[in-house]
């Protein structure tokens, strides 16, 4: 790998490998062949190449991740898919979320076959596929927890008429995948932006490194396009809910003192609203893991277009991908703790999971939730006409 001789025949083209001496360490992009180091930044060439244990522990991990995603998310489908009880418009949306987890995953084994490679596999074609994958699955995760902070929102705020029909929720739907698609195929043909490997040179990402103005505004758009307006609208629905259910919950408190009792949650109404709070907890428990995966690569990215570039080492720019990675790999196991009539279901059809729901939080069919329901009314009578 190394050219030790000083002459070499005319014409020929080093790698950048081969500039450095037998002294030197070998430098990001060594190994590819000179038509595709156009490939590469220069920000990135100066730097060492990492380890091979390097790529083989992110190998490691992003393969623990990839079947933890495949199982949690698969899982997800299998259960909202195809139990009678959790089809609604609501959990449209915790479906819509898992296929952009998936999505996600997509990215992993070509991850693995790279690190495995110590390079980019398949060039630039590669790379492009690789950074589709990652901008969509980001950019729809992020618009999808605007729209399930909205549904949640709506459900709690209004229990009556405030769900959402699944022709409405459906609609919701594909205006979260029409949001994904100006800021993934834009770069995609080079029209505006354009994908580029980044850190080890084993992961792909749109270009925020170019020093000019038309990088700087493309990272500037696809910042607020797909980070700060979802971030916008969840923070005011999260904020609107919180602020009705404490409202709420002080009024049942005046309700109760001036009927001398110590509670009113004993009333069927409340417990379907403390069900809704258990989901709209978990609703946002995603949302926390969401702020927590994207914010570190949104300060990447910012410091990469509008900062100092020298913060961004090769090993700090994998740390936001695999922060992205586990975030869509434990967006279902949310659901899995906090959503009632889910943990009914897994703990119907796989009981190997060993999770365990009572039966009085929710019911798991319709006709059990009308016995149910009957049996609360009967049972509230009963109360009233003691006291």
């Amino acid at each position: 790998m190394f050219v030790l001789n000083e002459t070499v025949s005319e014409g020929a083209m080093l790698m950048p490998m081969a500039r450095t001496g037998a002294d030197m360490p070998k430098l990001l992009g060594w190994n590819l062949p000179p038509e595709e180091q156009y490939l590469v930044h220069d920000h990135w060439k100066g730097f060492p190449a990492p380890p091979y244990y390097m790529h083989l522990m992110l190998a490691m991990i992003y393969f623990v991740l990839m079947n933890t995603s495949l199982i949690g998310n698969g899982i997800v489908l299998w259960i909202f898919g195809t139990s009678k009880s959790l089809r609604n418009g609501s959990n449209m949306f915790i479906i819509n979320l898992a296929i952009f987890d998936l999505l996600m995953m997509c990215e992993m084994p070509m991850f693995l076959v790279n690190s495995f490679s110590e390079r980019l596999v398949g060039y630039g074609v590669s790379c492009s596929v690789y950074a589709a994958f990652g901008s969509m699955s980001g950019i729809g995760g992020a618009i999808s927890n605007a729209v399930i902070a909205f549904d949640r929102y709506r459900t709690i705020s209004n229990p009556l008429d405030g769900r959402l029909s699944r022709v409405q929720a459906a609609l919701l739907i594909c205006l979260t995948w029409l949001w994904t698609m100006p800021f993934t195929l834009l770069p995609l043909f080079e029209i505006w932006g354009r994908y580029i490997p980044e850190g080890y040179l084993t992961t792909c990402s749109f270009d925020y490194l170019t020093d000019d103005q038309d990088t700087r505004v493309f990272v500037g758009c696809i910042f607020t396009w797909a980070y700060v307006i979802p971030m916008i609208f969840i923070c005011y629905f999260y904020a609107r809910l919180f602020g009705h259910v404490r409202q709420h919950e002080l009024m049942l408190k005046n309700q109760a003192r001036k009927m001398n009792v110590e509670s009113l949650t004993a009333n069927r109404n409340e417990k379907a609203q403390a069900v809704e709070m258990r989901i709209a907890k978990a609703a946002f428990t995603i949302f926390f893991l969401f702020v927590c995966a994207w914010t570190p690569y949104a300060i990447v990215t910012m410091i990469g277009a509008f900062g100092d570039r020298t913060l961004l080492t090769p090993f700090v720019t994998m740390v936001p991908a695999v922060c992205c990675k586990i975030v869509s790999c434990l967006d279902p196991w949310v659901y899995a703790i906090s959503h009632p009539k889910y943990r009914q279901e897994l703990e119907r059809r796989v009981p190997w999971m060993g999770i365990k729901e009572t039966d009085d939080a929710v019911s798991t069919t319709e006709s059990k939730q009308t016995i149910v329901t009957e049996q609360h009314a009967h049972g509230n009578g009963g109360d009233g006409a003691a006291n």
